[in-house]
């Protein structure tokens, strides 16, 4: 092994007869140092993304959720609910009331998601940042106000300020018999002034949010809840928390955490980025397959060595272990200079921020986000050097096949 190891490398270094070899053998180094450093920056910049899709998303999606298994609401007085809200462990715990509305302002109509929760709640934790204008206050002096979402105000065209602005929440009454003469007495009908408009989000567009008391009292929902929501004091420890809460609310209930909250969005952002990273690796083992013709050129270049090699005893085995070795060592300088590359990149691109989306392309994103993580470097390290194996065991078998004839080698087998 030591002998062939030497070969490859002074075979590798060495100034060839031809300098067409040094260039091809270059271009290979190069092939193999792109497309790491493709996939490195390219798998960081998707996890920036992610995180930032999913931070996004997780701005008013609590850690927890409870729901009920079967049906949409459920009895949240039980001993079991009114022993988890004392629980030390938690930050925030909000009953949550839901349901759809029609809203209206000024001869203007929007179908809405009322979503009642518990005001303190909002300041409990960092609710700020899903505020777009406006202020959180939505039980100021006792007086329920709300929360709407972008697009409640762009279609209703309501301000969040001056005296003239209460927008009229419609709702069917739970148990009208459908039978009176006029149609609104079986509709509940309840005003409120808007204090904030939320982001410009998919989750929050169609969305109100108001004082858990007045969605009780606008869908004539007295007794139960929709869910229950939680935030804990150490997010580090949310998923051994939620199979506490599951193991202790049992079958009837299902405590689902922000990703099973919303599955297809998870799915989504990642399937994206691994099908990117299948792509380059795709191309990366075509720039990777340059590996064969520098090998046969090598052999081409040193015959006049295999053949001295030959008449001093070395076997087919030796002759073959020298050329994949070389493959490997070009596989692996080019995947180690790629990956060192694509990480200073990443690092430059986090602290200066040199690709950006372009002014006013997206109030939210100014500069592509990244995340490095070690794992990613560690899987891109892995694949070029399992597809470098494969090649380089290829082209030795390759490239030693004509020397078989030419220089007369031996097998061992």
């Amino acid at each position: 092994m030591k002998l062939s190891l030497f070969f490859a490398k002074r075979y590798l270094f060495s100034k060839k007869s031809v300098n067409a070899i040094n260039i091809i053998s270059g271009i290979s180094v190069v092939g193999v140092l792109v497309s790491s450093a493709a996939l490195v920056i390219v798998l960081s910049f998707y996890n920036g993304m992610e995180n930032l899709i999913l931070s996004l998303y997780s701005t008013f999606a609590p850690e927890l959720r409870i729901e009920p298994a079967k049906g949409k609401v459920f009895d949240a007085k039980q001993h079991v609910f009114e022993d988890l809200r004392k629980n030390s462990k938690i930050q925030s715990y909000s009953e949550i009331l839901e349901d759809k509305v029609l809203v209206q302002y000024d001869n203007q109509q929007f179908v809405a998601q009322i979503k009642g929760v518990e005001p303190q709640s909002l300041f409990e934790t960092d609710h700020q940042r899903m505020l777009y204008a406006g202020s959180l206050e939505i039980a100021r002096d006792s007086i329920p106000r709300a929360l709407i979402g972008a697009q409640i105000q762009a279609n209703l065209r309501v301000s969040i300020d001056g005296y003239d602005n209460d927008i009229h929440l419609f709702s069917p009454r739970k148990g009208a018999s459908g039978t009176s003469i006029n149609p609104m007495d079986d509709i509940n009908i309840r005003q409120l002034s808007p204090v904030g408009v939320l982001h410009y989000e998919p989750g929050f567009n169609d969305l109100i949010i108001t004082p858990i008391t007045f969605a009780k009292d606008l869908l004539n929902e007295h007794e139960y809840v929709s869910a229950i929501e939680i935030y804990t004091k150490d997010s580090s420890r949310v998923t051994s928390f939620q199979k506490e809460i599951q193991r202790n609310l049992g079958e009837d209930f299902v405590v689902k955490n922000r990703e099973q909250q919303n599955p297809l969005l998870y799915k989504t952002v990642r399937s994206e980025k691994w099908i990117v990273f299948f792509i380059l690796t795709v191309i990366g083992i075509i720039a990777i397959f340059n590996i064969i013709g520098s090998l046969t050129m090598l052999v081409i270049d040193k015959k006049q060595d295999m053949t001295i090699l030959a008449s001093l005893g070395a076997d087919k085995t030796l002759i073959q272990r020298i050329f994949f070795l070389e493959g490997v060592m070009i596989a692996f300088i080019g995947g180690l200079i790629g990956i060192g590359i694509g990480f200073i990149f990443c690092l430059l691109q986090e602290k200066f921020g040199i690709i950006r989306t372009g002014e006013g392309v997206s109030p939210i994103l100014d500069i592509y986000p990244v995340d490095i993580r070690i794992l990613d470097f560690v899987l891109v390290f892995v694949t070029v050097m399992a597809v470098a194996l494969l090649v380089a065991y290829i082209s030795s078998l390759l490239s030693v096949r004509e020397l078989e004839r030419d220089t007369g080698l031996r097998s061992v087998d």
